[in-house]
């Protein structure tokens, strides 16, 4: 007779697996369990000192009673080092002389540009050079020392006969007193020059200086406190946007004059070639027509 003899599992061995994994599972959740508890313990811990913070203000701020009590420009200028006050002071002073320049320099080149048209309109119509002379006896201006000049070198001319050379000779002094001319309209826009070049370096000397006594208050207050940053760098600003201010408008009407005084002097130009127009007709009547240029004389 047999025996069937069946496997039967090891019930005891699937009991220690299942022990091992709740073993296991039970240390990972204490585990987590742990961290949580730690975590919410040091924030509980952590909490209570954010609101020490307020007590800061207790303290007396470091130079507090210097600072300015407002930001306006007037304010940050007052309280300014004096070396930027100074730098300050200069480059509204220069400001104004900018303006003062343009006003008395327009006036000056709109009247010297408006008496020389008007006197081409009125020689524009005449034959001779003694008759245009005539009609600018009474007018103010370059152009009847222009007339003047060439009446001159046609008297000290008379005994010579050479057309060419006295054309020469007038064209010379005509050249020169258009070159004078030219040099006194453009006296005092080289000073514009001048400050729209070095304003704004000026104004950047003023601060980087404001900037240094900024670090040094840092330094001797031994704090960062953008209170006792803020009032320096602000005044060292104010005078970099002086010099702008001065600068700017500088460069602007410098490049103006230079613009009208060049249309200037092509109507001095054209006024010399006017009055060599003049003259050559009176060499040429006084080769053809000698009796007539005694006459004219």
């Amino acid at each position: 007779m047999r025996i069937l003899v069946t496997h039967v599992p090891d019930t005891r061995t699937s009991r220690q697996h299942v022990t091992h994994g709740l073993v296991m599972l039970a240390a990972v959740a204490g585990f987590l369990l742990f961290a949580g508890l730690a975590s919410h313990a040091q924030e509980t811990a952590v909490a209570p000192s954010a609101p020490a913070a307020p007590a800061g203000p207790t303290l007396p701020v470091i130079g507090s009673g210097h600072l300015p009590r407002d930001l306006s420009p007037w304010s940050m200028f007052v309280n300014a080092d004096i070396l930027v006050q100074a730098v300050i002071l200069g480059l509204a002073f220069a400001s104004l002389v900018t303006w003062t320049v343009w006003l008395a320099k327009t006036i000056e080149l709109q009247l010297a540009r408006r008496r020389l048209l008007v006197a081409l309109a009125m020689i524009s119509a005449e034959r001779s050079l003694t008759a245009a002379s005539a009609c600018v006896a009474d007018a103010r201006g370059i152009l009847p020392a222009l007339i003047n000049a060439a009446l001159l070198e046609l008297r000290l001319s008379s005994d010579i006969s050479d057309k060419d050379g006295i054309k020469e000779r007038i064209a010379t002094r005509l050249a020169r007193l258009e070159v004078a001319a030219g040099r006194d309209m453009n006296r005092g826009t080289g000073l514009l020059a001048t400050i729209g070049a070095t304003a704004p370096f000026v104004g950047l000397f003023g601060t980087v200086w404001g900037i240094m006594n900024s670090f040094v208050g840092i330094s001797k207050a031994q704090t960062t406190n953008l209170a006792i940053v803020a009032p320096g760098i602000a005044e060292a600003l104010l005078a970099t946007a002086v010099g702008l201010f001065a600068a700017i408008p500088a460069v602007i009407i410098y490049n103006q004059f230079a613009r009208s005084i060049g249309a200037y002097r092509a109507l001095l130009g054209d006024a010399s070639a006017e009055v060599l127009r003049l003259v050559s007709r009176d060499l040429d009547r006084r080769h053809e027509h000698p009796a007539l240029a005694r006459a004219a004389e």
